[in-house]
């Protein structure tokens, strides 16, 4: 084991007797540090040993030249996990580690006992490992002492603060000592991280061994783009093809979990769900039928998946996009982990091809751009392995001969096949038919080609029309669709390189799209013609219309103002004026005999339409001002009442007169 002589001597005798050959990068460099009481923030991969690293790094602060610890009392390092799966897994991997030290542990995390946990700590422990929320807790019950803290890590710094514990990591980083080691470990450092550290590390030294080339050797991406309703046939189809012992699939919501992990559990794969809803005990269980290979798909959202250490897993899907660049890699990390390969594979919907493209170039990645895999390819590769078959290939004991020799005598080689067929592809889900365009990857306009269309202004095309119907007959991404030309009666688009064939093949030998719109390939790029459309009316003839409009306009005004016109008043007798005559009619009321005078005022009007508006008018403004003079004097008076009323000197306000 190189840098063997660093290590302290218990901890290298426990790595041995675990046949620790080599270091993993993180460990190297962490082991390279001239100080060892300096202060770290470390970038490295998920699943690159940083636990080891730490637990080596940290040793000699702890220990100094002894070979054991002295009996517990208060502890003296404190390592924080963004999850309990995650801090519990952390205490696993140092109990071995400081196995040859007696070093005692106490663990700290939500979702167990903390009467337990209480009881633990004042026992005496010398490492404390637990959740943020919980170790605060336990700090402000004063259970949990830090007064003889000499090292504080902080295991996945980036989770936890994307998770919301800033608050909590800060209490508890006050409550330490100022003299002591702060480690960050964390998989990217973002700007909050830096921050952190400027605030809690003094003199701290940077590693970091996740450069953008070297933390995807292990990963394999591949980039499929789909339509967003075939994502859950292409979660099934991914699964069917590659056929891993286990995998994880990667969702947004709680809603799409559950969707997801029953879509599958209904077409006969091994799943359990991972969603912040379930309890400890729920969550321990799906963990436990994973390991024990009971299941071999995990269905979960990202924040459940933090921290959780899940033996071979060899793919990672990304159902839902990541939401952030760290995101992906985090995601992606939980394959490809110590050494082992896997793959990461990212179902992209055609609308955000772009943004993934964006995340792709920001991490450094260049994925493998494929098609979903085909039900024809999944037929095709079963067949592969079940001629490969171990049952096959492996040599048959006794006992197997003389019923295999009793099966032939009795059955036709053809049907003992079949059998052997059925019972391989039992429980194995039927590949889908998904609705996938053959052009791969990003559009490529270098070598473009262009098409005319039989359509144009006069037919009233316009490009979006034009690139739904491309995308509809042509079975293929808007992205790959490039410049459209439209004129009066041709219309002349570009299509991307990898693209052609695609549109050539759907369109078939009438090159004859929708609507009988007739499509060919040109040999050259149209040249660029300025279009000058005619306008439908001349200035002369908008003019006649409008003043027609106008007068027709008019006409209709007219019209309306008569109909809801009030009668002039006049000097009448009550029963041409249609008013109640109570003593005559025993209260009930007479018509008045109006259509002589709505016929007269029609005719008037027709007469002089203009004198008689403008004399509504000069009506209506008259009665718009007597309003507001009466308004304006009752306000007057009411300041003179308040007036009066003041100056009164204690006397009964005055009131107003009734008239």
């Amino acid at each position: 084991m190189s840098n063997q002589t660093k290590i302290h001597s218990a901890l290298a005798e426990a790595m041995s007797a675990r046949s620790y050959i080599t270091l993993t990068p993180v460990q190297e460099a962490v082991l390279k540090i001239e100080d060892s009481n300096s202060d770290l923030l470390v970038s490295a991969q998920t699943g690159s040993g940083k636990t080891l690293a730490f637990g080596i790094s940290i040793a000699t602060t702890l220990l100094a030249e002894k070979m054991e610890f002295d009996r517990p009392k208060i502890p003296l390092a404190i390592i924080i996990a963004p999850t309990r799966e995650l801090a519990l897994q952390v205490r696993k991997e140092l109990e071995w580690l400081y196995v040859r030290t007696k070093a005692q542990f106490a663990s700290c995390v939500g979702g167990m006992d903390p009467r337990a946990e209480r009881r633990t700590l004042e026992s005496g422990a010398h490492i404390v490992v637990g959740t943020p929320g919980r170790l605060r807790d336990h700090i402000e019950r004063g259970v949990l002492r830090l007064s003889d803290i000499k090292a504080v890590v902080l295991d996945e710094a980036d989770e936890m603060l994307d998770m919301g514990f800033r608050e909590d990591l800060t209490f508890i980083l006050g409550k330490a000592p100022v003299e002591r080691r702060t480690l960050l470990f964390s998989a990217t450092v973002p700007t909050q991280i830096v921050k952190l550290a400027k605030t809690y590390q003094k003199d701290s030294v940077r590693i970091s061994v996740s450069s953008k080339k070297s933390q995807h050797l292990d990963i394999s991406y591949h980039a499929i783009k789909i339509q967003p309703s075939d994502r859950d046939k292409a979660v099934i189809n991914l699964l069917r093809y590659h056929d891993v012992s286990g995998a994880i699939v990667f969702c947004n919501t709680r809603a799409a979990v559950t969707h997801l992990a029953s879509r599958l559990t209904n077409r006969g794969f091994s799943v359990v769900a991972l969603s912040g809803e379930l309890s400890q005990k729920e969550r321990n269980f799906a963990l436990q039928s994973m390991r024990a290979g009971k299941a071999n798909v995990c269905v979960a959202t990202d924040v459940a998946a933090r921290g959780i250490d899940l033996p071979n897993l060899e793919l990672v899907i990304h159902a839902d996009l990541p939401q952030s660049n760290e995101a992906m890699l985090h995601r992606s990390g939980r394959t490809g982990r110590a050494g082992r390969k896997g793959v990461s594979v990212v179902l992209i919907p055609y609308r955000n091809f772009k943004k993934v493209e964006r995340m792709f170039d920001s991490n450094g990645i260049e994925p493998i751009w494929v098609n979903p895999p085909s039900a024809d390819q999944i037929i095709e590769k079963d067949r592969i392995s079940l001629l490969k078959s171990e049952l096959l290939t492996s040599p048959a004991d006794a006992s197997e001969v003389e019923i295999a020799q009793k099966i032939l005598q009795k059955f036709p080689i053809e049907a003992i096949a079949s059998a052997f067929v059925r019972s391989q592809m039992a429980g194995k889900s039927a590949p889908e038919e998904l609705t996938v365009s053959n052009a791969i990857g990003p559009a490529d306009f270098s070598n473009s080609s262009w098409f005319e269309l039989s359509v144009g202004y006069r037919d009233n095309a316009e490009p979006r029309w034009l690139v739904a119907m491309l995308c509809r007959v042509g079975n293929m991404d808007k992205s790959l669709i490039g410049d459209i030309q439209i004129h009066n009666s041709l219309t002349f688009v570009e299509i991307a390189s990898n693209g052609v064939q695609q549109l050539l093949a759907e369109i078939g030998p009438d090159f004859m799209l929708e609507e009988k719109i007739q499509i060919k390939q040109m040999q050259a790029a149209p040249e660029r013609i300025q279009l000058v459309r005619k306008r439908k009316f001349s200035s002369s003839r908008r003019s006649s219309n409008h003043s027609g409009s106008s007068e027709l306009f008019t006409k209709k005004t007219v019209k309306l103002s008569l109909e809801n016109k009030k009668k002039p008043k006049s000097k009448k007798s009550k029963a041409d004026s249609g008013e109640l005559d109570f003593k005559k009619n025993k209260g009930k009321p007479k018509k008045a005999n109006t259509e002589k005078t709505n016929f007269e005022n029609q005719a008037m009007y027709k007469q002089a339409p203009h004198d008689l508006k403008l004399d509504q008018s000069n009506k209506s403004q008259d009665k718009k001002r007597k309003r507001l003079a009466f308004r304006q004097s009752g306000k007057n008076n009411a300041k003179k009442r308040k007036i009066s009323t003041t100056m009164g000197g204690g006397k009964a306000p005055l009131r107003r007169s009734k008239v």
